[in-house]
């Protein structure tokens, strides 16, 4: 039995199934790490940073669909959580936060790190966040904690002040008046709609000619039920960048990634439909969307909050995606007419074409877009991929061609920088037989990265296998920035913000232990993803590339290109270089290579 609030505190995580708490200690919370070190249930898994470990909490929670666990001290390691927390409240994961705070007899004297917590964590940890006063609290406080941030898929948060910690435990409030009585019981709630809902949603599927399907992340483990749909309503498939791996990308009406980083088949088909099908998908863009009125739409999602919240839906099913799918799939009539599929077909097949001869590019010294490109077939089968954000999120989302069994995330609601790696090894901790791929650009390498090569050369021979590939795209720039202030400002590269020292990423890992590639030549990029993906350790592959080399969009906009050429105007220094990509991708788009 638990003799203090820190060893009941660990035991009654481990009673919801908790197995690893991402962590970094601090005298906030020594009363937690002495019960640590008195228990061998749950593992302290330490890293460089708390932000880290609030992304490794994020990431548990994409990759297993449990709640994911961080615990930092008070004051200044609670502050450094808060970006990785804000990830997770954004791209609706479970997680619980775990923080210290100074003795309760020292609160509001101005003590040194003493941080409001309460008034801190609000925000993101809104639906629930409560600080322990009493040891008969502690129980009802996780309880409540877990089942809020698994049922709600948010963010939640408890506050342990440093004295709390070594009070005598409190398995059993009393019973008596104002006390409370939690459980762990099994929750489950009916995700389904009504029937009469299900009849009418499939009463507009069945009266469009031309459906676009766009999937999210909420439509992950509903991959069987899409391709059914598509099937019946001879539609097409587009998705979301957290949606990535929710139908593989090998299959012929699969239309990609959407918006602003999306393929053309994607954009085409949504300006072209008649009946739009949403399902678990939160995509902010609008302007990616149809035209208001252009056509009608059926949204299901799990939360009524998100409701008819990105385009106005003519009726909205609340449920969860594979099960609202199975309940509509008998009410769906075949189409006989398969010639808006077929046309998207032969859109995708055309654009994969683009995709090839783009990767093909000369570039100096190596075009980023073979880097992807050349990964693709690679792939490892039930990988795990995750992206950074910046301009390789770009090649990632549109070369990468996911298949089924694999998995692939990014930071998408908050698309924050610096999340690849410590998500790459939380997948490692979660699923060790599977291969993790981080690619990661060299300024979020820089921001986190490197930091987290250390916790990898500390940790993963307990894996079991070495199979933790990461790549870095190493061009010098904060590129995605640079484009947006091109394309979006009208302003030239300011090279004071967007250069980005130069550093030996794979001679630095190979002084960790680790294995390093460079790769500066084009001929060169294939056999070293081999090499890279083969080791018997966690390796780094270092490409060199051109960082002029324009993301474009799927439909250039007369805005954008104004923009874009007034920044070259201006004075840009690569205008030269970049007018003569530009010019390659274009050719590419009106004249892709001829079917084989």
């Amino acid at each position: 039995m638990a003799k203090t609030v820190g060893d009941f505190l660990l035991e009654r995580l481990h009673a919801w199934g908790v197995q690893r708490v991402f962590a970094y200690p601090g005298d906030g919370i020594n009363g937690i790490m002495g019960a640590f070190e008195r228990q061998d249930k749950i593992a302290f898994i330490q890293a460089r940073h708390e932000e880290m470990t609030a992304f490794m909490a994020t990431a548990h929670a994409k990759f297993t669909g449990e709640v994911g666990v961080c615990l930092a001290t008070s004051g200044p390691g609670a502050i450094h959580l808060l970006n990785g927390l804000y990830d997770a409240k954004l791209d609706h994961q479970p997680v619980v936060a775990i923080v210290g705070q100074q003795k309760r007899l020292s609160l509001g004297s101005d003590y040194q790190q003493e941080v409001d917590l309460l008034s801190l964590f609000k925000d993101v940890a809104h639906e629930y966040v409560q600080m322990a006063t009493d040891a008969a609290q502690v129980r009802h406080l996780i309880d409540r904690a877990f089942r809020i941030a698994k049922e709600q898929r948010t963010v939640t948060c408890i506050i342990l002040p440093n004295d709390v910690q070594d009070l005598d435990a409190v398995a059993e409030p009393p019973r008596e008046h104002g006390s409370v009585h939690s459980g762990i019981g099994a929750l489950e709630r009916s995700h389904v709609p009504p029937a009469q809902a299900l009849q009418q949603a499939a009463r507009i599927l069945n009266e469009g000619r031309k459906v676009a399907i766009l999937a999210g992340a909420g439509a992950l483990h509903a991959t069987d039920e899409l391709l059914q749909v598509a099937d019946l309503l001879g539609a097409g498939i587009a998705k979301a960048l957290l949606g990535k791996a929710a139908v593989p990308d090998d299959l012929p009406f699969v239309t990609g990634s959407i918006g602003l980083l999306g393929t053309k088949p994607s954009h085409d088909m949504m300006n072209g439909c008649d009946t739009l099908l949403m399902v678990g998908s939160n995509f902010p863009y609008g302007e990616f969307l149809p035209k208001e009125g252009k056509a009608r739409g059926v949204q299901i999602d799990i939360d009524g909050r998100r409701a008819s919240l990105r385009y106005p839906m003519e009726f909205n099913l609340i449920g969860d995606a594979r099960d609202t799918l199975r309940a509509l799939i008998p009410l769906l009539e075949r189409k006989t007419d398969r010639s808006w599929q077929d046309g998207i077909a032969e859109n995708v097949a055309r654009w994969w074409r683009v995709l090839e001869a783009r990767a093909m590019n000369d570039a100096d010294p190596i075009n980023p877009q073979r880097v992807f490109w050349e990964l693709s077939p690679r792939l490892p089968d039930n990988c795990i991929v995750t992206g950074d954000s910046g301009s390789s999120t770009n090649w990632m989302a549109r070369d990468l061609k996911i298949r089924r069994g694999m998995m692939c995330t990014v930071s998408g609601g908050l698309a924050t920088m610096g999340c690849a790696v410590p998500y790459a090894i939380a997948a490692k901790f979660a699923l060790p037989e599977r291969h993790a791929i981080a690619l990661v650009g060299d300024g979020a390498m820089q921001m986190n990265g490197l930091n987290e090569l250390i916790t990898i050369a500390r940790y993963w021979q307990g894996w079991g296998n070495g199979k933790l590939t990461i790549m870095v795209l190493k061009n010098g720039d904060l590129n995605l920035v640079t484009w947006e202030q091109r394309a979006m400002g009208g302003d030239p590269r300011y090279a004071p913000s967007q250069t980005v020292p130069d550093f030996p990423y794979a001679a630095y890992a190979e002084l960790l232990g680790l294995k390093g590639i460079k790769v500066e030549r084009p001929e060169d990029v294939g056999p070293a993803w081999d090499a890279a993906l083969a080791s018997d350790r966690p390796c780094v592959i270092e490409m060199v590339t051109d960082p002029k080399v324009p993301p474009l969009p799927p439909d250039v906009t007369l805005k954008q290109a104004r923009s874009y050429f007034t920044a070259l105007l201006k004075g840009d220094k690569d205008a030269l270089s970049i007018v003569k990509a530009g010019i390659k991708e274009t050719w590419d788009s009106w004249f892709p290579p001829k079917p084989p």
